[in-house]
C-alpha cells in the first residue's frame, strides 16, 4: 500500500506555481508540500517503480539537480512574495505619514495668524442706547442710518411726508416724541449719507424724485429744519440711493428708480454728468472705488458693471454674478478688487471676490446660510476687514479679505437676540483708540438704536499703530471743477495717534448760476466734455479778475507809503531845524 501511495504522488500531476501576488503563508506551506512529498519518494525501492528498475547513477543526479531546480524556484517566490509585503508596507507608511502631514497643513490654515482672529463686540448699557424712536418701516433695502463723528442720523416713519431724525452723539436716552427732525421731503426717505469732508452736511433720497442737501447746526437741531441748502431734481422716479465723493469736495452721486445715475455738483446745485442708459432694471447699490475714480453698480438683472463716470463708459461687467433673484450688493475694496454679496439659485446667501480685470470667475466664492435677509456690506480700508449685516439677522459676521488663498477668511460672529432693521456705521475718525476699537456699528430696533463696539483686547495702554494706520481725513483732496476735469486724488490721510479732534466746519454755500445761462444736463460725451471746460473758462476769467484787483489794491497801498515815507523825511528835516 505505501508503495502504492508514493507511486501514485510520484505520476499526480505537479503542484500549480504559487504566483506573485499570493501570501507569504500560502507560499510556505507549497514549499512543505514539496519537501515532503520528496522525502516520501526517497525510500521507494525498485519494485515500486514502473518496470521494477532502480534508477541509475545519472538519472539520480537529473533527479537531484531537478528537485534543487525547484528549491530555487520556490525561495525566489517566497523572496518575491516578501518583497512585495516591504513594498506594500511601505507605501501603506507613506501615505500614513502624507495624510497626517495634510491635517496639520490644514490645522494651520484654521489657526491662522491675524491680529483680527480675537475682534469680540459689544453692545452698550441700556442708557446709552437712543430710545423711542419709529425707525421708518418703508419697503427698502437700505441702512436706514448714517454715522459721523457728530451726529447719528436715523430715517424714521413721518406722517404726510419723509423726515429723519439727527442726533448729537452723547443724546442717549429716551428721545422725546416732539424732538425736532429734517422734514423737507414730501415723500418717504429712503437713503441719507453724511458728507465725508463737512460732518454738518447730509444729502438725503426720497420717494418725492428729489434729492436734498442739508445743513445740519453744530450743536444739532432746535427746531424742525424744513429748508434744504440745495434741492436737486433730475430723476424721474423715486431716489433709492446717495453716496458722496470720497476725496471730490461736493461731488454727489444719486440713483433713481429710472434706472439712471446722475453726479451732482452740489456747490452750483447742476447736474453734470447723466448715466440714463446703462442699466435696463432697479439698482441695487452703487459703491465708488477708493479715489473716485470709478464706481461699480449691482442691478436687478443680476449684474455687477464697473463704470468710468466722467468717459461715460462701462469698463467691466459680470452676468450672472449671483444666480439667486432677490438683491445683491457690490462694493469696491482698497486694492480695486470687488466684494459682492447675493443669493444662489436654491436661495442660499453667498459672498464671492471678484478681480475687475477678468470677471470670469471670481477669485473666491462661499456660501452661508438659507436666510432671507438681504446682506449689507460695510468696508474698513484701513484694517481689510468686511462686516456683513443681514436684514431681519440678528448677527453680524466679519470677514478679513488677505492675498492668501482662501482671500475671504471667516473670522467670527456678533450675536444678540434682535433682528436689526437697519445698521449705521461710525467711519474711523470717530472712534475711540484707547480702547483698541476697531468699528462701531448703530443697530436699528423696531424702537431704538442700539450702538455696538467691536474691540480688539491688548494689554498694553499704549497706541495700537498697527490696528490704526493713516486715515482718511475729513480734508476733501480734490475741489469739484478738478474732478469733472479729469483729475485723480486719494484720500489725505491723518493720523490717529493722539485721537480725532473734529474742527469747524464751513458752511456750505451754493452758487447758482444764471438760470437763462443754463443748459440742460450733460447726456452726450461731448456735453460732458464740453461742460467742464466752459466751467474751467469761467473760473479762469474769475481768477482773472481777482487777480486785477489784487494788483490794484498792491499799487494802491504802494502809493500811500510813498507818500507817508516822503512826509516822515519832512517831519525829520523840521525836527532837525528845531533842535539846531
Amino acid at each position: 500500500m505505501e508503495m502504492l501511495e508514493s507511486y501514485s504522488q510520484k505520476k499526480s500531476p505537479p503542484a500549480p506555481p504559487v504566483r506573485s501576488h499570493s501570501k507569504e503563508s500560502l507560499a510556505l506551506s507549497m514549499s512543505k508540500t514539496v519537501a515532503l512529498s520528496e522525502a516520501l519518494l526517497e525510500p521507494c525501492g525498485p519494485a515500486a517503480r514502473p518496470g521494477g528498475k532502480e534508477p541509475t547513477g545519472g538519472g539520480l543526479k537529473e533527479q537531484g539537480r531537478k528537485s534543487e531546480e525547484e528549491e530555487e524556484e520556490e525561495e525566489e517566490k517566497v523572496l518575491k512574495v516578501a518583497d512585495a509585503k516591504k513594498t506594500f508596507e511601505k507605501a501603506k507608511a507613506e501615505g500614513k505619514a502624507a495624510a497626517s502631514s495634510a491635517r496639520k497643513d490644514t490645522m494651520r490654515r484654521v489657526v491662522r495668524q491675524s491680529k483680527f482672529r480675537h475682534v469680540f463686540g459689544q453692545a452698550v448699557k441700556n442708557d446709552q442706547c437712543y430710545d423711542d424712536i419709529r425707525v421708518s418701516r418703508v419697503t427698502w433695502d437700505s441702512s436706514f442710518c448714517a454715522v459721523n463723528p457728530r451726529f447719528v442720523a436715523i430715517i424714521v416713519d413721518a406722517s404726510g411726508g419723509g423726515a429723519f431724525l439727527v442726533l448729537p452723539l452723547h443724546k442717549t436716552g429716551r428721545i422725546d416724541k416732539s424732538y425736532p427732525t429734517v422734514c423737507g421731503h414730501t415723500g418717504p426717505v429712503l437713503d441719507i449719507d453724511w458728507c465725508p469732508h463737512n460732518d454738518q452736511v447730509i444729502a438725503s433720497g426720497s420717494e418725492d424724485c428729489t434729492v436734498m442737501v442739508w445743513q445740519i447746526p453744530e450743536n444739532g437741531l432746535t427746531l424742525s429744519l424744513t429748508e434744504p441748502v440745495v434741492v436737486l431734481e433730475g430723476h424721474s422716479k423715486r431716489v433709492g440711493i446717495v453716496a458722496w465723493h470720497p476725496t471730490a469736495r461736493n461731488v454727489l452721486l444719486s440713483a433713481g428708480c429710472d434706472n439712471a445715475i446722475i453726479i451732482w455738483n452740489v456747490g452750483t446745485g447742476e447736474a453734470l454728468i447723466n448715466l440714463d442708459d446703462m442699466h435696463v432694471d432697479v439698482i441695487y447699490n452703487v459703491s465708488w472705488n477708493r479715489n473716485g475714480s470709478l464706481i461699480c453698480t449691482a442691478s436687478k438683472d443680476k449684474k455687477v458693471r464697473i463704470i468710468d463716470p466722467r468717459k461715460q463708459e462701462i469698463i467691466a461687467e459680470k452676468e450672472k454674478t449671483h444666480e439667486g433673484a432677490r438683491p445683491m450688493r457690490a462694493i469696491f475694496l482698497a486694492d480695486g478688487n470687488i466684494f459682492t454679496t447675493g443669493f444662489s439659485r436654491m436661495s442660499e446667501r453667498q459672498l464671492a471676490l471678484w478681480n475687475p480685470k477678468n470677471m470670469e470667475e471670481p477669485i473666491a466664492l462661499h456660501e452661508m446660510d438659507t436666510s432671507n435677509g438681504v446682506l449689507l456690506p460695510f468696508y474698513d480700508p484701513d484694517t481689510n476687514i468686511i462686516y456683513l449685516c443681514g436684514k431681519g439677522d440678528s448677527s453680524i459676521r466679519y470677514f478679513e479679505i488677505t492675498d492668501e488663498s482662501p482671500y475671504v477668511h471667516y473670522l467670527n460672529t456678533f450675536s444678540s437676540k434682535e433682528p436689526q432693521r437697519g445698521m449705521g456705521f461710525m467711519p474711523k475718525r470717530g472712534l475711540d483708540v484707547n480702547k483698541c476699537e476697531i468699528a462701531r456699528f448703530f443697530k436699528l430696533h423696531e424702537r431704538k438704536c442700539e450702538p455696538i463696539i467691536m474691540t480688539v483686547p491688548r494689554k498694553s495702554d499704549l497706541f495700537q499703530d498697527d490696528l490704526y494706520p493713516d486715515t482718511a481725513g475729513p480734508e476733501a483732496a480734490l475741489e469739484a471743477e478738478e474732478w469733472f476735469e479729469g483729475k485723480n486724488a486719494d484720500p489725505l490721510l491723518i493720523s490717529l495717534k493722539h485721537g480725532y479732534i473734529p474742527g469747524k466746519n464751513r458752511d456750505l454755500k451754493v452758487v447758482k448760476k444764471n438760470i437763462l445761462d443754463n443748459k440742460p444736463a450733460a447726456n452726450k460725451k461731448s456735453d460732458l466734455i464740453s461742460a467742464p471746460k466752459k466751467a474751467a473758462d469761467a473760473s479762469d476769467t474769475q481768477n482773472e479778475a481777482k487777480l486785477d484787483e489784487i494788483l490794484k489794491e498792491l499799487k494802491s497801498i504802494k502809493d500811500t507809503i510813498t507818500n507817508q515815507d516822503e512826509r516822515i523825511s519832512k517831519l525829520e528835516q523840521q525836527m532837525a531845524k528845531i533842535a539846531d
